[in-house]
């Protein structure tokens, strides 16, 4: 489940109280909700899933759902787990791929939650993936346009750096619907599988959490783009 963090906040290198509380509210989002999935696995990895691995369970999702032909592939790390549709491969960390827990179970259908998502042409996951090379971009170049308006005290540059930051705004934004459906799928097969109620409320546990990752990560976005707006808005007042 790979986060887009990292933006940054160069346009706040002077002290500014405002932006002192930015970073750190931004830190306390994203330590809680980490905090929150570790929690949440480490529990739920401790419930058996009767025997099937997390390969085992994406695997028959796949087929289940007419996709047959995804790959599944195992990962380094930890909580490394994703689904690459460049390959339509699924990649799964060790402990997912070969683990026969309610975590492992939880994340490996949701990882093929996507590759389903993508089968049946789900629209948030056409957007997310056609802006990816677009973010990929403006996060390359929006700080350096930032610094060149701040340093050749040229707003028009300014403005267009925050509007490039906007698009990474807008990529977390319609990351969640995507999230969030690839885990209701993954939570409504586990349930059709046969697995009892306890094992279904821990994945939906499991995946809950991970969600607010990205709950998170979109919430940090939002801020930092409401403070460059602000300080920009400050220096054109002064």
């Amino acid at each position: 489940m790979p986060l887009y963090y990292g933006y940054g906040y160069g346009y706040g290198a002077m002290f500014d109280p405002l932006y002192l509380v930015v970073v750190i509210v931004s830190l306390v989002l994203g330590l809680a909700a980490q905090a929150y999935i570790n929690r949440a696995y480490r529990t739920w990895s401790k419930v058996s899933s009767d025997g099937c691995s997390g390969e085992d369970v994406a695997r028959r999702m796949l087929e289940a759902n007419g996709c047959g032909a995804v790959g599944i592939r195992r990962v380094n790390g930890h909580l490394t787990d994703h689904y690459d549709p460049r390959d339509n491969n699924l990649y799964l960390s060790s402990e997912n791929m070969l683990g026969g827990s309610v975590a492992s179970v939880a994340v490996a259908c949701h990882e093929a939650g996507h590759a389903v998502q993508r089968a049946r042409g789900f629209s948030m996951f056409k957007m997310r993936q056609a802006l990816v090379p677009v973010v990929n971009f403006t996060q390359s170049i929006w700080m350096i346009v930032l610094l060149l308006g701040i340093f050749m005290n040229m707003a028009g540059l300014t403005t267009i750096a925050i509007a490039l930051f906007a698009f990474s705004v807008v990529f977390q934004l319609v990351t969640l619907p995507v999230e969030f459906d690839a885990s209701r799928r993954a939570v409504a097969y586990i349930q059709e599988s046969g697995m009892s109620a306890q094992q279904v409320e821990g994945a939906r546990k499991v995946l809950t959490a991970a969600a607010l990752t990205y709950v998170a990560a979109a919430l940090t976005s939002i801020l930092q783009l409401l403070y460059l707006l602000a300080r920009t808005q400050r220096s054109q007042n002064d």
